[in-house]
């Protein structure tokens, strides 16, 4: 590990926003855990030296207006690391292959598909979805949060959502409106009022105008709500559903394959079906937790069942 000097001068440099000598302590203390063989810890540092150099780990400033509605990532997810059905995985691959190529498409006039709509229940994947293609393309994800912005900002909406637009251009990232049925929801409800129409129209008007190189995803947990202009102005509409019984299994075994004692998977994913890919997430992190706390070593059948009724009943 690094010693109480090296630790000391890593903190006056970066209280002194010296990057030159933080970057050159760091580098030194890389070195000093490879002479004691810890490989591994020398080459993460290293790693993470060489990536903020390359801008990975660049210090975005958004506008002082809109900074309270936008949640900045940097996420490391991949795509491989999510359980999606074929028809999602295909699409989600189009959409990458694309924003890689955009320059040759745009060439003969076209577009890649950036503009695209999540659909589906809590806990489907669609959040994870925006972090792993941001995680994919190595940029950053920009979370609006649209709750806030109804509610905090109302009177205000249009002008900030143009703001939002306008950084779209300037800051190259991932842009997930989540919760989108804030400002999604039908023109023609009866609980419409003036406010909304004027949101969503400005929307709608922003969305089809916008030539930026950015990603742009809306979130929804119920589509049949949206407004039907919203979807002709997205390029793409994916739908996420409740996790099959192959993809419940291969969700477990993907996060606990390494613990799992001997296991009649039928009766598991009977007592999971039904679930979110977040519940069965959530169920499969809280038998970790329990095997650590218990001192064992692999999560059985009946541990792993119990997290997974006690994650059900959290619904009934």
């Amino acid at each position: 590990m690094a010693t109480a000097e090296q630790i000391k001068s890593l903190l006056q440099s970066h209280y002194k926003n010296d990057n030159e000598r933080f970057t050159s302590i760091a580098l030194q203390v890389a070195a000093h855990e490879a002479r004691k063989g810890n490989m591994s810890i020398a080459k993460d540092i290293k790693s993470l030296v060489d990536k903020s150099k390359s801008g990975g780990f660049k210090v975005i400033k958004l506008n002082k207006d809109i900074s309270d509605l936008v949640l900045v990532y940097h996420p490391e997810n991949r795509l491989n690391e999510l359980i999606l059905s074929n028809e999602v995985s295909n699409k989600l691959q189009r959409i990458l292959e694309e924003y890689k190529q955009r320059d040759k498409i745009q060439k003969f006039g076209l577009d890649n598909r950036r503009k695209v709509l999540l659909s589906g229940l809590p806990g489907t994947g669609k959040t994870i979805t925006a972090s792993a293609i941001a995680g994919e393309l190595k940029l950053p994800l920009y979370v609006i949060m649209m709750d806030k912005l109804m509610t905090k900002y109302m009177g205000e909406t249009a002008l900030k959502l143009r703001q939002i637009f306008d950084m779209m251009v300037s800051n190259r990232g991932v842009y997930l409106f989540d919760e989108f049925d804030a400002i999604g929801a039908e023109r023609a409800r009866d609980n419409e009022v003036g406010e909304m129409r004027r949101v969503l129209n400005a929307f709608l008007q922003f969305i089809e105008q916008d030539t930026s190189d950015s990603i742009i995803f809306g979130a929804t947990n119920n589509i049949k709500i949206l407004d039907s202009a919203l979807f002709r102005r997205f390029d793409d509409i994916i739908h996420y559903s409740i996790p099959n019984k192959e993809e419940i299994k291969e969700l477990i075994l993907l996060k606990l394959s390494n613990f799992l004692g001997k296991f009649n998977f039928d009766k598991v994913i009977t007592v999971a079906k039904g679930l979110s890919h977040a519940e069965i997430t959530n169920a499969c992190n809280d038998s970790l937790k329990e095997i650590i706390l218990t001192n064992k070593k692999v999560i059985s059948q009946q541990l792993l069942i119990q997290m997974l009724q006690d994650r059900k009943a959290n619904y009934s």
